[in-house]
């Protein structure tokens, strides 16, 4: 969990805030105080709890931009992009799972690759207007569990996930997501890198992630929880002009020890650039070890 004592509570924003300063500074208010709550939340209250507050957060900030489509071709690049890199996991037979799906729409995109497809999310709200196709399941999920039959995900996906999860939850849920992947199946996993951070709205007031990005994450911590969670081999991707290339993990944990020691403004400013964020951007894909 983050050190709370050297991130206080301002509303007063940095200067790269959009002109947009009051829906902007509602928003952050209204998401810190949910997500404090979540934060403090003992284990057994938490499993409701992210379904409840997020479908609160979409009801108090109706302007929420994962309520509205928005750019139409940011949008298409936002899907378009990683399934790039997931056509070279699926196949025709794959049995495909997206955890945190949000509008479906990646999901519904990946049905006509896939043989089935598998959508978890944790609200309500943000997939009332979901029509799906004949070979896709909508399931509302804990936040943790991934309800579906044992060893039978083929690829399994997740987008903007991890950081969402409070820290104590991320390795349980990456161990159910290990337990659904059948021997060979991949895991491919997208999270914003703490480097070039924060990411959530909290980015316009405060210097590490205080919303509903619970934690953010380095290569080097992503890296060790996969390990842990059982995975045999974790991949690195470097992400440039719409071509993923692997990336050696020293190289990126090289880039994170300089980075990480230098002083927040400079450090923001070097790893938001577009060559360092193609590396640290941790396009992540884990491989469970073959049946014997």
């Amino acid at each position: 969990m983050h050190d709370r004592a050297h991130s206080p509570m301002r509303v007063a924003p940095r200067g790269d805030e959009t002109p947009t300063a009051y829906p902007l500074r509602e928003h952050y208010l209204i998401e810190r105080e949910l997500a404090d709550r979540l934060r403090s939340a003992p284990r057994s209250e938490r499993g409701a709890l992210y379904s409840e507050l997020y479908d609160e957060l979409f009801r108090r900030v109706p302007y929420h931009p994962m309520l509205h489509v928005g750019d139409l071709p940011q949008r298409e690049h936002d899907i378009t992009r990683p399934l790039r890199l997931l056509r070279s996991f699926l196949t025709c037979e794959s049995v495909f799972m997206e955890i945190g799906a949000g509008d479906c729409a990646l999901a519904m995109r990946a049905a006509s690759l896939a043989k089935q497809v598998y959508a978890i999310d944790v609200s309500e709200e943000i997939t009332r207007s979901v029509v799906p196709p004949g070979n896709f399941k909508l399931i509302l999920s804990d936040g943790c569990s991934i309800p579906v039959p044992e060893g039978g995900i083929d690829v399994a996906f997740s987008n903007q996930l991890m950081e969402h999860l409070h820290p104590e939850d991320a390795g349980e849920q990456l161990r159910n997501i290990y337990r659904s992947l059948a021997p060979g199946g991949a895991y491919v996993c997208i999270t914003p890198n703490r480097m070039y951070g924060p990411h959530d709205i909290s980015k316009h007031f405060d210097q590490i992630a205080t919303g509903f990005h619970l934690r953010e994450y380095t290569a080097r911590e992503i890296r060790k929880l996969f390990v842990d969670a059982g995975f045999a081999e974790v991949r690195f991707y470097a992400s440039a002009r719409g071509r993923f290339l692997r990336c050696p993990y020293w190289v990126i944990a090289a880039l994170e020890s300089t980075l990480g020691a230098l002083p927040y403004p400079l450090r923001k400013r070097l790893a938001y650039t577009k060559p360092m964020r193609a590396v640290l951007g941790l396009w992540v894909a884990a491989i469970k070890k073959e049946a014997l």
